[in-house]
């Protein structure tokens, strides 16, 4: 019963999340899986549209509609999941609607109430990946057609060294120019400075506080040095000391991840700007 609430919950973020991010364009090194899923998709919904409502039993079955780790999964818009070719198969026959809080529900709601069209929509959202039953972040693309919404989606890796050391060369650029402003677009999760799990956040050396972050609004404000990873160890301070003989580095640490809820082995980088320490963390591999 607590893995199908907790995948409910998924499914439904997922729509929550198509609201906000509507049609955007997915990264281009995620190109090739993008064009897939969608390919994916429109093989799905031509299939329906040739056979019916019989095409729906298809998309459940070990067969066409899987490719890897890409399968279709349909839910009608009055919430019900009606077929799976992958982990949500255990919540076929059930309106997952039921199981919702009233902020996750509205969104839903209003999600499965788009027209139908032939527009293929795009969110990103969280998913236990069936393959090695670790969770992960993933892209799907669903379109409605008649009352279902019929839906693909892929994997995406987690961040990389690179991917964080671009991310805050073009946080600190930004600081270097013009520093309030960039603060207060972090601040409001500006997209030009999240990309996928990297966030950037930022600290006053004068007065050891944070003046941005871009996951936890609530720290701005707050005393850095008093900052303390999962195991204990004070990486405020480490930060700080850091910063304070080199420009530019590199502090490993323990930390929670948001999205497995586990602790995990992170790096933040970090460089030094005027009076400001600008960083962007990611969390390492497991099987790395």
């Amino acid at each position: 019963m607590l893995l199908i609430c907790r995948n409910v919950v998924l499914v439904a973020t997922m729509f929550l999340v198509a609201n906000v991010f509507g049609q955007g364009i997915p990264e281009d090194r995620y190109a090739e899986e993008a064009e897939s899923a969608k390919s994916l998709l429109r093989k799905a919904v031509d299939y329906y549209q040739e056979n019916g409502e019989k095409a729906i039993a298809a998309f459940s079955r070990q067969g066409q509609f899987i490719d890897g780790e890409l399968y279709v999964y349909v839910i009608d818009t009055e919430g019900t999941m009606l077929a799976s070719g992958g982990p949500s198969a255990n919540l076929i026959g059930r309106d997952v609607s039921q199981a919702l809080n009233d902020d996750l529900n509205k969104g839903f709601k209003e999600a499965l109430a788009l027209p139908p069209s032939d527009t293929i929509h795009h969110a990103d959202y969280r998913w236990q990946n069936w393959q090695d039953g670790r969770e992960e972040r993933k892209r799907v693309f669903f379109q409605r057609v008649d009352n279902k919404i019929f839906s693909v989606g892929y994997y995406m890796p987690r961040s990389s060294e690179g991917e964080a050391k671009a991310l805050l060369d073009h946080v600190v650029e930004a600081v270097k120019e013009k520093p309030q402003q960039t603060f207060e677009r972090v601040n409001n999760l500006d997209a030009e400075y999240l990309r996928d799990d990297l966030y950037a956040f930022v600290v006053d050396r004068e007065t050891q506080r944070f003046v941005a972050h871009g996951y936890n609004l609530r720290l701005v404000g707050s005393d850095f040095s008093k900052v303390h990873s999962a195991d204990r160890h004070p990486i405020g301070r480490q930060i700080l000391q850091a910063a304070a003989q080199s420009e530019s580095g590199r502090i490993p640490y323990l930390w929670p991840n948001p999205v497995t809820r586990k602790n995990e082995p992170k790096v933040t980088l970090f460089e030094t700007t005027d009076n400001y320490i600008v960083a962007v963390g990611y969390y390492l591999d497991e099987q790395q």
